[in-house]
């Protein structure tokens, strides 16, 4: 059985770096080797993103609209106002987490229900 963390790592974080590369490009006018120095990560990755090849598909999800929204307010701050590329993913991936979309694609790739994490911190 995989842990949400796990589907995080593989799944979500490609998700939003996908997204995130691609408003930076399109709507805010960055090349592909700035996006990739924010990132920390090479010009190929970014093309890899932009061309779909990484980061899944779930622009079917009914939670994809809002996440955009929260995608481009991002990238907004990243590009107008210098915002930190970690803090911005950190930000992202609560999102993805608090809308429901994290449970979504975690039974979409396991089959399963997602284990209620809250269940486990109230433990303590």
């Amino acid at each position: 059985m995989k842990i949400p963390c796990e589907v995080v790592v593989w799944q979500v974080l490609p998700l939003i770096r996908r997204e995130l590369a691609r408003e930076l490009v399109t709507a805010h006018g960055m090349t592909q080797a700035e996006v990739a120095k924010r990132f920390g990560v090479t010009d190929a990755a970014i093309s890899q993103y932009l061309t779909q090849k990484r980061g899944g598909e779930y622009s079917s999800s009914r939670f994809y609209p809002q996440f955009i929204e929260e995608v481009k307010g991002s990238a907004a701050r990243m590009a107008d106002e210098g915002a930190d590329f970690g803090k911005e993913m950190c930000y992202l991936c609560g999102v993805v987490k608090r809308i429901g979309f994290l449970a979504e694609i975690y039974q979409d790739k396991t089959g399963s229900p997602p284990p209620k994490c809250e269940e486990v911190f109230s433990r303590r």
